[in-house]
């Protein structure tokens, strides 16, 4: 093992043992290399003529760059063009630390690690399994789960994914999710998706609060847990009831045993699906500076070690739309017209005549519902025929037919849905 490993595993040991169990062989091995050629860079920064840095430089200093790109963009070209660190930009990484406080108020007075950039979530999501997931490791995912994870972690790293019942009732089934907790093994890795894709339902204030509780029983038990929050849809609720924060802020101080790791970005909250930059957050209770420095370090030598860094154009654009005077009410305009969307699809699927063919999942939140189509009715002909026939497009999820309304124009809501009915009564036929 490198000695910079080693340095750092003794830190996390010293800290918070259950933590360093919780880490894969890999996350044990990694870290940031602070010598070698980055340190070797690091020593030479300032220095009058310096030719440590693969970069090209003008002679005046400023990055080299084509003028047929540099002229399109509008913004420094020392924030577009240069590397951004593999931690992420300092001054990202502090705004979008603060920007989680101010979404999650229950955060207030808590330590948290500073937030490590990454390519967007899937890119968060596959780190996340580098750190935590040795082959065979089990991460338990809500039967409903968004497929990517099978390729980002079990074609990625060999961990086999365990599905917990979501839904029991048309509530969250907080009883299964607490069965795969307390299975057999000590070490449990658990991902929580909220709003989750593909339903669209994220828990409501009492259930979160009966969610925490069990993971708190299970790390009492003894149980070391590192639980995933996945919170690509974070603040698109709809319904009144619904728990506003991510489950993170209620973990994070919960239990020495429990890690919590947050994996977010502005993808879906600021729309910018092709920018591709997320972030890694690490919350433990008893965690201090050292603690989360060692785990930084660590993330970051992952991501250097499978992308060098995210985006430094899309981190500067970003942080540029963070400080605009504007940003808040540009985001709630965008709130309001999926609110509108998803108040349509409500308002719709109250005509009873729906039943005779499908009957919708829970849903409250995010981009997304389902769909749940009556025994006699095939999903995979229903979507095809939805294309042929009615010019129409739904994924087709073993049975249940995904609908992403945050795609739908609120006056298409409607026939989209009296098409699906009339294509479920020919196929049913």
């Amino acid at each position: 093992m490198n000695p910079q490993a080693q340095e750092l595993n003794n830190t996390i040991q010293q800290k918070n043992n259950a933590v360093f169990e919780l880490l894969s062989q890999r996350g044990k091995n990694i870290f940031f290399p602070k010598k070698g050629i980055l340190g070797q860079s690091a020593d030479a920064k300032g220095t009058k003529i310096n030719a440590t840095i693969g970069t090209a430089i003008e002679d005046d200093g400023t990055p080299m760059h084509l003028e047929s790109i540099s002229s399109k963009l509008g913004i420094d070209s020392k924030l577009a063009f240069l590397y951004a660190p593999s931690f992420g930009r300092p001054d990202i990484r502090k705004r979008w630390q603060t920007m989680i406080a101010e979404k999650n108020p229950s955060l207030k007075g808590k330590v948290y690690s500073l937030p490590v950039a990454t390519s967007a979530l899937t890119h968060g999501i596959s780190m996340v399994g580098y750190m935590l997931l040795d082959e065979g490791q089990e991460i338990l995912v809500p039967n409903l789960y968004w497929g990517n994870y099978n390729l980002a972690l079990t074609n990625g790293y060999g961990a086999k994914v365990v599905t917990y019942n979501l839904f029991k009732n048309n509530a969250m089934d907080i009883a299964a999710v607490e069965a795969a907790l307390m299975a057999e093994g000590d070490k449990k890795v658990l991902l929580l998706n909220f709003p989750n894709n593909p339903t669209g339902y994220s828990p409501t204030v009492e259930e979160m609060k009966q969610l925490v509780a069990t993971i708190k029983k299970a790390a009492e038990s003894g149980k070391k847990i590192a639980v995933v929050c996945d919170d690509a849809y974070f603040g698109l609720v709809y319904e009144q009831g619904v728990d506003l924060q991510s489950p993170f802020a209620y973990l994070c101080d919960l239990h020495e045993n429990v890690l919590a790791v947050k994996v977010d970005g502005p993808t879906k909250e600021d729309y910018v699906w092709g920018f591709r930059v997320g972030f890694i957050t690490y919350g433990v209770k008893g965690g201090d500076a050292d603690l989360y420095a060692a785990l930084e370090n660590k993330t970051a030598g992952a991501v250097r070690g499978n992308i060098s860094n995210a985006s430094n154009l899309s981190q500067s654009l970003l942080l540029q739309a963070f400080e605009s005077p504007t940003y808040a009410d540009e985001k709630k305009a965008k709130l309001q017209t999926m609110q509108q969307r998803y108040n349509a699809v409500k308002e719709t699927l109250k005509d009873e005549k729906y039943k005779e063919c499908f009957a919708p999942l829970p849903y409250n939140s995010g981009y997304f519902m389902c769909i749940k189509l009556n025994e006699n009715i095939d999903a995979e002909a229903v979507r095809m025929l939805l294309i042929e026939k009615y010019s129409i497009g739904t994924i087709n999820l073993n049975g249940l037919l995904r609908i992403a309304f945050s795609a739908v124009a609120e006056k298409d809501i409607k026939p989209l849905f009296e098409g699906i009915y009339a294509a479920c009564k020919e196929v049913a036929k």
